[in-house]
């Protein structure tokens, strides 16, 4: 059971691959599928972190796997929307790009800053995740980049501005932060109690 979180991350870098070929090779054939791989992908990121807490083997290490691997499965999953709507995609280029922009800029910063990646797991960016699997779910069965896309973009660039905050304000690099705030009590030396909620 240990190694239990760790085949729930492999299980969800697997998922990148599959979706990736279902929507290059067989497009629109089976997008519910396709979704039905998104919301697994989903649940694995959830039980992962939390089957590690109530074991005690949540590592900085396990967490940065983990982080890493939400990377490469949205993208792919943005790849795979691509490949079934290309039209969709181009027609919204310039905020997906803005957004893949923040996602670089918060890894910029934390490299300069730490020498390492992020790896906060903020509250803004557990809530991005499920706007992401709401927006992928209506674009990929229907081709639609209506509200829940567009709101998914804006939860994307406050999550993302988040993480900046979160980074710029640590004194040093740690895993599993909440909000900018909880970085700021950090940084003052405070402790809170959600702090210690969210990690055990």
């Amino acid at each position: 059971m240990k190694n239990f979180p760790y085949a729930l991350i492999a299980f969800r870098f697997l998922c990148a691959p599959g979706m990736l070929l279902l929507g290059y090779f067989f497009q629109t054939q089976y997008v519910k599928l396709i979704v039905a791989i998104l919301f697994l992908g989903l649940l694995s990121d959830i039980f992962d972190g939390v089957i590690a807490r109530k074991q005690n083997t949540s590592t900085a290490k396990m967490r940065r796997l983990d982080s890493q691997t939400d990377m490469i499965f949205w993208l792919s999953a943005g790849f795979t929307a691509w490949f079934i709507w290309p039209q969709t995609i181009s027609d919204n280029s310039v905020v997906i790009w803005i957004l893949l922009g923040m996602e670089a800029s918060c890894y910029f910063v934390s490299i300069i800053k730490f020498g390492r990646e992020t790896c906060t797991h903020a509250y803004l960016s557990k809530f991005w995740g499920l706007t992401l699997l709401a927006a992928f779910t209506d674009l990929i069965l229907n081709g639609n980049a209506g509200f829940l896309f567009y709101f998914c973009l804006c939860a994307g660039i406050i999550s993302h501005l988040d993480r900046i905050l979160i980074t710029l304000i640590l004194p040093k690099w740690q895993h599993d932060i909440p909000s900018a705030y909880h970085a700021y009590l950090i940084r003052k030396g405070k402790p809170f109690k959600k702090f210690m909620l969210f990690n055990n």
